[in-house]
């Protein structure tokens, strides 16, 4: 299992094309869409999981993240198609051992997103992070919102070095912070929330 920690704030696309003329860092870029799932009955939102598969630049990749606390969350990912298949898979990889029983009922599609990222690989003190320029949609309950986003994940070094870079990163581009990850937000147009 690997930790995931990172800090997403609002943006917009001016400050996205600003911050992706101002940063310097090894850039790639990804077309990303990502279908999330539940079980029938809701079980894995209830549990505050995340359920996801990814297709990146044509690769699928299935993920599950689970609370960990402190901007931080457990999480598990394979290459797989299926997202069926991935729950074995994952669960082989150390994922919580409730997965099997959660999804034992079935898993269906709940909501998604479908953007474009520039990834950028920062050497912060002793600090690698990405920097994760988000701009798309997400889409949730037969409607679809505007998705513009900024991420700063740690990759390694102290969770410090990535809040102290987000907070320089926030105070220049004006970002204010994103208490939702994209799953809530589509989540919550499923839900007729937004």
């Amino acid at each position: 299992m690997a930790i995931e920690f990172e800090l997403k704030f609002r943006g917009t696309a001016e400050s996205i094309q600003q911050m992706n003329r101002a940063v310097s860092g090894e850039t790639m870029e990804f077309a990303m869409e990502t279908t999330y799932y539940d079980g029938v009955s809701g079980q894995l939102s209830a549990k505050k999981y995340t359920f996801r598969r990814r297709i990146e630049n044509a690769i699928s990749v299935c993920t599950l993240k689970t609370p960990a606390g402190d901007n931080r969350r457990g999480e598990w990912e394979v290459e797989c198609d299926n997202i069926h298949k991935a729950v074995d898979l994952l669960m082989q990889m150390g994922a919580p051992e409730d997965l099997k029983e959660l999804t034992a009922q079935g898993i269906v599609a709940v909501c998604g997103a479908k953007f474009h990222r520039i990834a950028k690989t920062i050497q912060f003190d002793d600090a690698v992070l990405e920097l994760a320029l988000d701009q798309g949609i997400l889409m949730g309950g037969g409607r679809q919102i505007p998705l513009c986003e900024v991420e700063v994940e740690l990759k390694s070094g102290e969770p410090e070095q990535a809040e102290q870079y987000a907070k320089i990163l926030a105070t220049k581009f004006g970002l204010q912070p994103e208490p939702h990850s994209k799953f809530r937000r589509a989540f919550d147009l499923y839900k007729g929330e937004i």
